[in-house]
C-alpha cells in the first residue's frame, strides 16, 4: 500500500498544500500559504480537530434534534471539513458551499472527494454576493468560516450583509460565525452591535483566556431570532477537550458595552493575529 505523500498547489489565492497526518490513516491538513486552514479524517468526518470547528460543531448539534437533516448555507470551503460533519451527524441534509478560490475547490474535490450522496454542492463565487443572490427563507443555519489570509473581509463584517444573512435564514435559523480578535476586543465587540442589531437572540463562545483578554483567538458567535441553546451549548464545550465559555444576555450585553453597528462605509477586516498566535482560517 502505498504511503500518502502531500500536495501542493497554487490556486487562486495562495498555495496550498494538503499534509497527511501520520498518526490517522486518511486524515489531513490543508495549509494555505502555511497557515493551517482545515483538518479532514476522510475514515471519521464527525472527527473535528481544531478548536473553532469543534465549536462550529456543537452549535451545528444543538441547533436542532439529532440527526434531523438540515438545509445549510457554508460561505468558506476550506477541506469542506463542517460540510462533511453534518453529512455523518445529519444524513439527508441539503448543503450548499461558497468559497471565492476556484482552484482550492478544485483541489479539495480531485484529492479529498466527498462520498458519494452527500448532497453538498460546491461553488465558486464570492461570499456576500451569493448571500445577496440567495433565496428568502432558504437555510436553516448559515455557518460563515471566511478568512481571507486570517482576516475576515472586511464585507462580511457590516449590517448590510447581516440584514442579507437573517432574511435568507428561515423563521428559526441560526447563523453562526468564526471570528477572531484580542483585546481591546473592537473587532469582536462591533460584530455583536451589528447582529444585535439584526437578531433577538446572541451567543458567543470562546476560550476563557480569550475572552479574558490574554490572548488573542477565536470566537464563535451565534444569532437567531430565537432562544439559543446555551445551557446545552455550555455543557458540551465546558466537557470539549479544548474547554470553552458561552457568554449571553447581560454579560455579552456589558461585553458588547458602547460598540456601534458597522456600515459598508466604515467596515474594515478583523485585524491581524499577532505572530503566532494562530494561523486558522
Amino acid at each position: 500500500m502505498n504511503e500518502p505523500i502531500p500536495v501542493t498547489r497554487v490556486t487562486d489565492h495562495g498555495t496550498a498544500k494538503l499534509m497527511p497526518d501520520v498518526d490517522r490513516d486518511r486524515a489531513w491538513l490543508l495549509t494555505v500559504d502555511g497557515a493551517p486552514q482545515s483538518y479532514v479524517d476522510l475514515d471519521a468526518p464527525e472527527h473535528l480537530e481544531f478548536e473553532y470547528a469543534r465549536r462550529l460543531g456543537h452549535v451545528l448539534d444543538t441547533v436542532a434534534a439529532p440527526g434531523r437533516a438540515l438545509d445549510v448555507l457554508h460561505l468558506g470551503g476550506g477541506a469542506l471539513t463542517l460540510p462533511r460533519y453534518v453529512a455523518a451527524t445529519r444524513p439527508g441534509s441539503r448543503q450548499d458551499v461558497v468559497e471565492a478560490d476556484r482552484g482550492l475547490l478544485e483541489l479539495v474535490a480531485e484529492q479529498l472527494p466527498l462520498p458519494a450522496g452527500s448532497r453538498v454542492a460546491l461553488h465558486a463565487a464570492d461570499a456576500r454576493a451569493w448571500v445577496e443572490a440567495a433565496p428568502d427563507a432558504s437555510a436553516d443555519v448559515l455557518v460563515a468560516d471566511v478568512f481571507g489570509g486570517s482576516r475576515v473581509p472586511a464585507h462580511l463584517t457590516t449590517l448590510a450583509y447581516a440584514r442579507e444573512a437573517e432574511r435568507v435564514l428561515r423563521a428559526d435559523g441560526v447563523y453562526v460565525a468564526n471570528l477572531a480578535d484580542g483585546a481591546p476586543f473592537a473587532f469582536l465587540r462591533s460584530q455583536l452591535a451589528t447582529f444585535a442589531e439584526v437578531f433577538e437572540e446572541l451567543a458567543l463562545i470562546a476560550e476563557p483566556g480569550v475572552l479574558r483578554g490574554r490572548r488573542f483567538g477565536n470566537a464563535v458567535l451565534v444569532a437567531s431570532h430565537r432562544p439559543v441553546g446555551t445551557a446545552e451549548l455550555a455543557r458540551l464545550t465546558a466537557a470539549d477537550a479544548f474547554p470553552a465559555r458561552v457568554e449571553h444576555g447581560p454579560a455579552l450585553r456589558r461585553f458588547t458595552g458602547d460598540a456601534r453597528p458597522v456600515t459598508d462605509a466604515d467596515a474594515v477586516p478583523s485585524p491581524e493575529p499577532p505572530d503566532g498566535a494562530f494561523g486558522i482560517g
